[in-house]
């Protein structure tokens, strides 16, 4: 079944002529646009692009299919002017805060997405420690702010939830243990350590306190996430980072799950100035 992502993706990627990068501005995966687009060309039984080495063309008959597309995109985005005139949100402005990690992975293409169904809104990001954030939303100096394990009562919608990992040296001892065994924070305490911070008070030294351990031997402090794999990869030392700030080039790192598992959920809470917004209350409704 196409849906219109399916159909907004077949633009992107004639535009473009690159399957990822028109992934990355529909708001999908590089494989999930691969599988969509093998189900759209199956479903019409005829090829609409040719995918080689370096960039995607299209066919004879995907230009005809995309003349329609474009079009029926065109009339969505007419009717939906319309609707947002008729609810006020032809115009505005959301100021949403975050901390670094979730601002630079998740963020994006949520405000992206929106923006495309409301070009008249502007999704206007800020970067702050999890305290700044939590100081913006009590001032109403902001509409949305990302809160990490949000109480019930705040009303978060939560955008997001990943486990906390071990990073090693690969040759460090620990290292020589499967994935699934895993490591637990007791055992890293006395080890020299890489903390990251990632501009939260949640951190390992506040999991490590949880847990009934105290990191006793931390050699340096970072807030950037992937700072932290690279000083681990150099030996000097391990560190617990959340899965999802893991690097790409994990050469030289050896991944494992903490045990027992902890996991931390991120989630968007409105101040009182977002509560009355129409356009957060859609900016919510749509994610």
């Amino acid at each position: 079944m196409m849906n219109l992502t399916h159909w907004r993706l077949l633009v992107a990627v004639a535009g473009v002529g690159n399957i990822s990068r028109a992934a990355e501005q529909v708001g999908i995966t590089q494989s999930g646009a691969s599988q969509a687009i093998t189900q759209i060309e199956s479903a019409l039984g005829s090829k609409l692009f040719v995918r080689e080495r370096r960039e995607v063309s299209v066919t004879a008959l995907g230009e005809q299919v995309l003349q329609h597309a474009r079009a029926m995109l065109a009339q969505l985005d007419a009717i939906r002017a319309l609707a947002d005139n008729a609810q006020g949100l032809h115009a505005g402005r959301i100021r949403l805060a975050s901390f670094p990690s979730v601002l630079a992975t998740v963020l994006p293409q949520m405000a992206q997405a929106f923006q495309r169904r409301h070009p008249g809104i502007a999704v206007v990001a800020l970067e702050g420690t999890d305290t700044e954030v939590e100081t913006w939303l009590a001032e109403d100096t902001i509409e949305l702010g990302v809160v990490l394990n949000p109480a019930p009562e705040r009303e978060a919608v939560i955008v997001g939830r990943d486990a906390w990992v071990a990073l090693l040296p690969s040759n460090h001892p620990l290292s020589r243990r499967s994935s699934e065994q895993g490591v637990a924070l007791s055992e890293l305490a006395a080890e020299p350590f890489v903390l990251a911070t990632g501009g939260c008070d949640v951190h390992a030294r506040a999991l490590a306190e949880d847990a009934g351990v105290t990191l006793s031997d931390i050699r340096v402090t970072v807030r950037d996430l992937l700072s932290a794999a690279v000083l681990v990869r150099e030996g000097m030392g391990v560190s617990v980072v959340p899965e999802s700030a893991l690097p790409e080039d994990q050469r030289r790192l050896r991944v494992m799950q903490l045990q027992p598992r902890v996991y931390r959920e991120f989630g968007l809470v409105c101040s009182r100035s977002g509560r009355a917004s129409a356009a957060v209350q859609a900016f919510l409704r749509e994610l």
